[in-house]
C-alpha cells in the first residue's frame, strides 16, 4: 500500500485579524483555549500575538493562563 503525504496548508493572518485576537484575549471575552478552538489556531500561535501586539505586554514578562480559569468561567456560564 503507497503512503499518501498530506500537503500541509500554510495560513497567512493579516496583522489586524491578529490584534483583533489579542483585543479578545485583553478583554477576558475568550481564554486562549477558547480562541484556538474557535478559529482552529495553535494555542502557542495565540500566544506568539499576545507577546507581540499586547497592550500590557512587557519585557520578560511570561504570561501564564491557568487551566483552572478557563473552567471556571464555563462553570459560571
Amino acid at each position: 500500500m503507497k503512503k499518501v503525504k498530506r500537503l500541509r496548508i500554510k495560513r497567512y493572518f493579516s496583522e489586524e485579524f491578529k490584534k483583533a485576537r489579542v483585543a479578545e484575549y485583553e478583554s477576558g471575552e475568550f481564554t486562549v483555549l477558547e480562541l484556538s478552538k474557535l478559529y482552529s489556531i495553535l494555542e502557542p500561535v495565540i500566544y506568539r500575538w499576545i507577546y507581540k501586539f499586547s497592550k500590557f505586554n512587557k519585557k520578560s514578562v511570561v504570561v501564564v493562563e491557568s487551566k483552572d480559569s478557563g473552567s471556571k468561567k464555563l462553570k459560571d456560564y
